[in-house]
């Protein structure tokens, strides 16, 4: 598709008479050139006219070079597409976590408000857990987590998907939860919780070396590095990982907003059941 054809595909443009004579891609890859055109008339139209197109033009072209980018190309057509990769994982998590919360304060359902938080036990560790690993590689060797051939991306987004969504979802369910118990219900809750936070981590082992089988390479180059029993630790170091976070959190949660026990928990529920119901016991 032309960058004309994505550009119109974006915005519709009956409504402004103003369309500039002389606007032309550049050859370079993110750019364009244009040659300046004569002022027109409805000053106020161009105003709002040119900078818009400006903007999409320079959509088109990044989502036209993409379209060719070599990377990509062996990305989409590979098996797994790109939820090889456990940023791209964790950020569907978390997506789907926000979307629910969203739906939730704009519907005020209670049934989105609870799948969001229950999303977010599970989000918020694993997104911490991507940025532990992730800056802590890069660290280490930038070639663990990104090829020596490619690019890392430009560093404000490098933040939004390595770190902004753990310190969000941190935010969020240390102020925006309803009050979990701070000591768990079940006695063997913390046992249960690390046999958890395994398993997600030996079944995305297990989802990549899926991925190996069709495609001949792995999402990070730290996995062709590692043997068999070194990738089995670093899961095994996830996994727990990801426990310590979710306890952390729940820590976190104590300390910021007080003790709750499952018996305040279980008299504000029954509260709230005979307030609905209109029948006080």
């Amino acid at each position: 598709m032309s960058d004309d054809g994505i550009i119109h595909s974006f915005l519709d443009i009956d409504y402004l008479a103003y369309q500039p004579a002389s606007c032309s891609l550049s050859s370079t890859r993110y750019g364009y050139n244009p040659s300046p055109a004569k002022a027109e008339p409805a000053a106020s139209a161009a105003a709002i006219r040119v900078p818009v197109e400006r903007i999409l033009r320079r959509i088109a072209s990044n989502m036209a070079s993409h379209e060719v980018a070599p990377v990509d190309k062996l990305q989409n057509e590979s098996y797994g597409w790109h939820f090889q990769f456990l940023t791209i994982l964790g950020l569907s998590i978390s997506t789907a976590c926000f979307a629910c919360g969203f739906i939730s304060d704009m519907t005020n359902s209670s049934s989105f408000f609870t799948l969001k938080n229950y999303l977010a036990l599970v989000a918020a560790p694993i997104e911490i857990v991507i940025s532990i690993l992730y800056w802590g590689l890069r660290a280490i060797d930038d070639n663990l987590v990104v090829p020596p051939d490619l690019p890392f991306p430009p560093f404000l987004y490098d933040l939004g998907f390595h770190l902004v969504p753990a310190i969000v979802l941190t935010l969020d369910s240390l102020l925006l939860s309803p009050p979990w118990p701070s000591m768990p219900m079940n006695p063997q809750a913390p046992l249960i919780m690390l046999a958890t936070s395994t398993s997600i981590a030996f079944a995305y082992w297990y989802w990549i070396e899926l991925c190996y089988s069709h495609n001949g390479f792995y999402p990070y180059p730290i996995f062709g590095i590692l043997t068999t029993l070194q990738r089995v630790g670093l899961f095994a170091i996830s996994g727990a990982t990801m426990w310590v976070a979710g306890g952390a959190l729940r820590a976190a949660y104590a300390y910021v907003n007080g003790f709750e026990t499952v018996e305040e928990l279980e008299k504000v529920k029954r509260a709230h059941k005979m307030a609905t119901d209109g029948k006080w016991e």
